[in-house]
């Protein structure tokens, strides 16, 4: 029986027209990227927030900070968005403390290093979620589309015969129904993931954040410190 079914199922969607097959073969296009996309933000999600708090943890630790900066940055790890942070803003740090005496010269700078790899982050976070956005919004409408033109023909053979029956106009209906079954198949789940993905995004891209602040402060103690001691 479930064979049957799904030999008609290929039949109507091997008979529909030309049109209607293109719209299904886009829908069918975007449901498999966007599921190969939500697998790998899976994956880099997972990561980011593993290698996020092992970093924050190895951080509020008590190690010296030159120590920890020179061990991560002769092994980077480049799924920790803290990890960028504290090696962008140490080095800035490092670089205009040769070279500046006036501490709130060197913070600007280190802020301003900061604030540039926390826009690198955010926006490696947020890759391919536009994409999933744009398949969730527009797979009904492409799917409705399909529906339309398939109904459409239906109506255009039955101007063709002279009685009407379920059997004329059951192939455009159906073919029309698989376009918007295809449509919700391929929008919901990129809505889904795109929801919760663009959520997690958030709250890495605001620990980044909290954190950049975080060492701001500890960094601008030890630059007034070292001015005082000066």
């Amino acid at each position: 029986m479930a064979e049957t079914e799904s030999m008609s199922m290929l039949a109507l969607i091997g008979s529909a027209g030309p049109v209607v097959q293109l719209v299904m073969l886009l829908l069918l296009a975007a449901s498999v990227v966007s599921w190969v996309m939500i697998g790998v933000r899976y994956r880099v999600f997972n990561r980011a927030r593993r290698a996020t708090h092992a970093f924050q943890e190895r951080f509020w630790s008590g190690q010296n900070l030159a120590e920890l900066y020179r061990e991560v940055n002769d092994h980077p790890d480049p799924d920790s968005g803290t990890e960028t942070i504290f090696r962008a803003g140490f080095a800035e740090y490092v670089r205009l403390s040769r070279t500046s005496r006036h501490p709130d010269a060197t913070m600007e700078g280190v802020q301003r290093a900061m604030r540039v790899a926390l826009q690198r982050e955010q926006t490696r976070l947020n890759r391919s979620l536009p994409f999933l956005a744009t398949v969730g919004s527009t797979s009904p409408y492409i799917g409705l589309f399909g529906t339309v033109w398939g109904i459409m023909n239906s109506f255009r053979a039955l101007a063709n015969v002279s009685q009407a029956t379920l059997q004329v106009v059951a192939p455009g209906i159906a073919e029309a129904l698989i376009a918007t079954a295809m449509g919700l198949f391929a929008a919901i789940p990129a809505v889904m993931a795109y929801n919760r993905y663009a959520t997690v995004a958030d709250e890495l891209v605001g620990e980044c954040e909290l954190f950049s602040e975080e060492f701001s402060s500890v960094l601008h103690r030890q630059a007034h410190g070292r001015e005082n001691a000066a």
